[in-house]
């Protein structure tokens, strides 16, 4: 099962990621966040589509939630980092990176 350092160096090396602070979380960024990591490190937020959330909630639900409320409907998405596996944190920051790095929303 992953940590914390496996988060944070898998999502540090996808193209252009820069890191900082965004309230009590830690922000993975591009042109737009696309993942907060809690400040004890047990879990993650990731940007989904709300396809994808529901995908992956649905075959992972020991890994992955839904977060309960309107970000949550918007594709927002908790991984439980001790439950993840590597492969499972990078496939789901590959998912979210490639939305922050595409066009912006159309509002």
């Amino acid at each position: 099962m992953a940590d914390t350092e496996t988060f944070k160096r898998i999502a540090i090396a996808l193209p252009e990621v820069t890191s900082a602070p965004h309230f009590d979380r830690l922000a993975f960024k591009v042109k737009r966040i696309f993942a907060t990591l809690a400040a004890d490190g047990k879990t993650a937020n990731l940007k989904f589509t709300p396809e994808e959330q529901e995908f992956k909630c649905m075959v992972a639900p020991e890994v992955f939630q839904a977060i309960d409320n309107g970000w949550g409907r918007q594709g927002w998405t908790t991984i439980d980092i001790a439950a993840a596996s590597d492969a499972d944190i990078e496939a789901a920051l590959a998912m979210a990176h490639a939305h922050a790095i595409g066009p912006a929303p159309k509002r």
